[in-house]
């Protein structure tokens, strides 16, 4: 009698294959600069639409708030921006999920429609003296309350448009350039801000203080509406990612051949409990990072406006001019680091980033202190400030993404950059605003931007390199079919590549 195999018939375990070309993304010129484009547009437009609240915070002081005095009508004004970012975790937790199960290209489309739909309405909202006029004396602070409404509408918004718009970047990009064609998101965010500031500066100029209060304020908010249009248009035409096309087939088959996926396996989409429980180390990395990157960015941008007129005595326009030439500058400079990191890594940009913002932020506020005698010294200061901020924000769309795996990329995303975000970096002008007035220091913001630097030097040592690397849950990408031959040949004695971590390259079979 022939002796009988003990292991069960349904024991099974995974091989990896070797990889094929087949299994290599290639990537097509014109469609990467569709995709990218259209991301780029809609991010731009997205940061203009978040911007000039920030840049019109003294304004909207004045227009809705100056019923109560000055230092409480302004921190409510401040509060109007951080309050839209204390819903930006709800849009991430809700949309991200979203865009891993029918796509990122949706989802991108829903959020920029939203953004310009509410930051137009903005621009349409009655004035605290209108309001008072039609429902009587002392009513007219109610005004605040569809403010604050569309205000949280944009963060919800929001929470899903930039963890989605840095995955479909990610995804879209060749491995080896991951880092150079990823910083042209940030790139748009910030002319999306100096954009705004723009426009605000040329509508003071044009219609003068008065009657930016009157109604001149509301100009910025209703280019919105164009902006926003042109944006969707882009948004319509770009094509779904193929990662995302790759993992949604793979995530098909083993449906219909009945595989039930160990919670562990790449394949498999989380919601936010999986998530938590499965990516909490990424996530908490994330976190760490987003935080030092976010404190310092609003600083620049949204904070500096009201703390150049409140604390150094500069006038409104300048104010907001400040900032413009800085942000494009820095700017322009974000694909040059991005391609950097592409040859170094990622992690030796983010130790920049950490080292200069502790090392430049407070000499930083002490120039802008001595600033008033001469305005030039302002954009040597505002500068210094932007040093870090520049190292960071190149960063993001493309080390932030490569945390989490194809099938839970965006809900990943959106977890974490949105938590981030709205507790720490959003809250940046409130926050230090309300340090400066409790401690009278005006170094306090400084000091609470290089806190969060500190705690980001600790998580970047457990933070995996991803540069030149395949993200994870996902095949390589490249840019040419002659890049995909070569490394399938070159596979044994590439570095950079783990075939464990794909999950198209696992095979079944007897244990």
């Amino acid at each position: 009698m022939a002796e009988q195999d003990p292991t069960p018939a349904t024991a099974t375990t995974e091989t990896v294959r070797p990889l094929e070309v087949s299994d290599v993304i290639v990537v097509e010129k014109s469609k990467m600069r569709t995709a990218l484009s259209g991301a780029f547009v809609g991010n731009f437009m997205e940061w203009y639409d978040f911007g000039i609240y920030g840049y019109l915070a003294i304004t909207m002081k004045e227009v809705f708030l100056k019923e109560f005095g000055e230092e409480l009508g302004l921190t409510l004004a401040l509060l109007g921006f951080a309050v839209s970012f204390l819903v930006r975790p709800l849009g991430g937790i809700i949309l991200g999920p979203i865009g891993d199960r029918i796509g990122r290209q949706r989802v991108l489309y829903f959020t920029m429609a939203i953004m310009a739909s509410a930051t137009a309405l903005i621009g349409l909202l009655p004035t605290s003296d209108q309001m008072e006029s039609w429902l009587g004396e002392g009513k007219g602070m109610l005004v605040i309350i569809p403010l604050y409404l569309l205000k949280m509408l944009q963060g919800f918004s929001t929470g899903g448009e930039f963890a989605g718009a840095s995955t479909y970047v990610a995804e879209f990009s060749p491995d080896k350039q991951r880092g150079f064609w990823a910083s042209m998101l940030n790139m748009g965010s910030y002319l999306g801000f100096a954009a705004g500031a723009s426009v605000v500066a040329l509508t003071t100029v044009s219609l003068g203080t008065d009657t930016m209060e009157d109604w001149g304020w509301r100009v910025p908010f209703l280019v919105a509406l164009p902006l926003g249009a042109v944006a969707i248009w882009f948004r319509l035409r770009i094509p779904e990612t193929p990662s995302f096309e790759m993992t949604a087939e793979e995530q098909a088959a083993a449906a219909e051949a009945e595989v039930k996926l160990d919670p562990h396996d790449l394949r498999v989409r989380h919601g936010v409990g999986g998530l938590i429980r499965y990516y909490w180390k990424p996530i908490l990395i994330g976190i760490s990072l987003v935080a030092a990157e976010g404190t310092a960015g609003y600083a620049l941008t949204s904070y500096m406006p009201t703390y150049l007129e409140k604390e150094v005595d500069v006038e409104p326009l300048q104010a907001a001019v400040a900032t413009v030439p800085v942000l494009v500058v820095m700017s322009l400079i974000l694909p040059f680091i991005g391609r950097w990191s592409d040859r170094i890594g990622r992690k030796p940009i983010y130790y920049i980033a950490v080292l200069s913002t502790l090392l430049l932020m407070l000499p930083a506020f002490k120039i802008l202190q001595q600033s008033h005698n001469h305005r030039w010294v302002t954009f040597v200061a505002l500068g210094m400030v932007a040093i870090p901020v520049a190292f960071y924000v190149s960063m993001t769309a493309s080390a932030l993404p490569a945390l989490f795996p194809t099938a839970s990329r965006f809900g990943g995303m959106g977890l974490t950059y949105n938590i981030a975000a709205s507790l720490f970096a959003g809250t940046t002008p409130l926050v230090a605003d309300l340090l400066v007035n409790w401690t009278d220091n005006k170094f306090a913001p400084a000091l609470y931007i290089m806190f969060f630097a500190a705690i980001a030097l600790f998580a970047l040592r457990a933070m995996p390199e991803s540069a030149k690397r395949p993200l994870l849950g996902s095949g390589p990408t490249v840019a040419s079919i002659e890049d995909a031959e070569e490394l399938v040949a070159t596979q044994d004695d590439n570095p950079y590549l783990d075939k464990s971590a794909m999950p198209m390259l696992l095979v079944a079979g007897r244990s």
